[in-house]
């Protein structure tokens, strides 16, 4: 009887199957098979599809997006601003240094154009303000002495008294009296403030690219002096008319000026280093900052006080002021196209 042939251990074979497949593709060499399908809608509709996709990059990605270019968003920026221009209430004459808050001319500020005055404020006793949420009283037992409302102008007394007019009676306040309402006077200074003239001088820097620029002509024959902004003729004289600026913000100046408002002046620096630049322009926008079709939060004031001394006591003029506060915005982006050598393009050495 022959004796049995040795099995072979299951992994030897499969490492012998292993070995063959890779010597076989080693050797062996394939070639795809090509189809030819004579059908010239399913033709048309092919071409149609690598026509679009050709035309995607072509269009779309190189020249819209411009994606063979490097981008820098958020311009480093410097803004100063001056206001010029005189106007008139009922009671005086007002110039810059009184109507323009804070006084520093910078990218945030604020032009007044109508107060309520409360002169003549001393430290007493006096009726609050019938405003402030549970002030009327009938008798003294309606108020509680030493209460402080936040929302009110002074500590309570404990007694009630008449009011600055009329039948009605308020609780009594240790404060600066008369309190705000009792005794307040309202002026317009917007009269001739449209056509105050606004400079925004505004200069952006963007330092990957080492560009930088300025919204003002470079010009020696005092052009500043003479010129007012113009967006074809005027580009690089940034001199706005209060007015030019509510007015292209769409709203109308009186009731603006009545209840006060914010008004955003927004720059644009839009800027392709694949053009000089000279082609790299401010472009200008306005529009207004607070809802003013939701009536809790539209509007703008703010208070100040002016002191000085009246037979040795320490007098105040309270002054509620509404305006138009104007916020300059700058934003813009600059492309530049991405040399391989890593070298930036440099800026056009011609600047307004």
């Amino acid at each position: 009887m022959a004796a049995a042939e040795p099995k072979t251990p299951a992994g030897t074979a499969a490492a012998r199957r292993l070995a063959r497949s890779c010597w076989s593709a080693f050797w062996d060499y394939e070639t795809p098979k090509v189809i030819v399908v004579k059908n010239r809608r399913l033709g048309i509709v092919y071409r149609t599809v690598q026509l679009l996709i050709l035309l995607y990059f072509v269009w779309y990605v190189f020249i819209v997006q411009k994606s063979y270019q490097d981008r820098e968003t958020g311009p480093e920026s410097s803004v100063i601003t001056k206001v010029k221009g005189i106007t008139s209430s009922e009671h005086k004459v007002w110039d810059v240094e009184e109507y323009v808050k804070p006084p520093e001319g910078g990218s945030v500020f604020s032009i007044i154009t109508r107060i309520e005055v409360t002169p003549f404020q001393t430290l007493g006793t006096c009726a609050e303000s019938m405003r402030v949420r549970n002030a009327t009283c009938d008798s003294d037992e309606d108020c509680v002495a030493g209460q402080l409302d936040m929302l009110g102008n002074g500590l309570r007394t404990g007694r009630c008294v008449p009011y600055y007019h009329g039948s009605s009676k308020t609780c009594e306040v240790s404060a600066w009296c008369p309190v705000e309402d009792g005794a307040s006077v309202s002026q317009f200074l917007g009269k001739m403030a449209p056509n105050f003239t606004i400079l925004i001088k505004n200069s952006i820097h963007y330092p990957k690219f080492q560009f930088s620029k300025g919204n003002i002509e470079n010009r020696k024959d005092g052009y500043l002096k003479h010129c007012t902004f113009h967006e074809v003729s005027d580009l690089y004289c940034p001199i706005f008319k209060l007015g030019y600026i509510v007015e292209q913000a769409g709203e109308n100046f009186t009731q603006l000026a009545h209840a006060g408002g914010v008004i955003g002046v927004i720059i644009n620096w839009d800027c392709d280093l694949d053009l000089s630049a000279s082609k790299c322009n401010p472009k200008y926008s306005f529009r207004r900052l607070d809802p003013k079709h939701v009536p809790a939060s539209s509007g703008y004031n703010f208070r100040f006080a002016k002191y000085y001394k009246v037979n040795g006591s320490t007098t105040r003029t309270l002054i509620k002021a509404y305006g138009i506060r104007i916020d300059v915005i700058v934003h813009g982006q600059v492309n530049q196209p991405t040399l391989p050598t890593g070298r930036e393009v440099q800026p056009d050495s011609h600047h307004h």
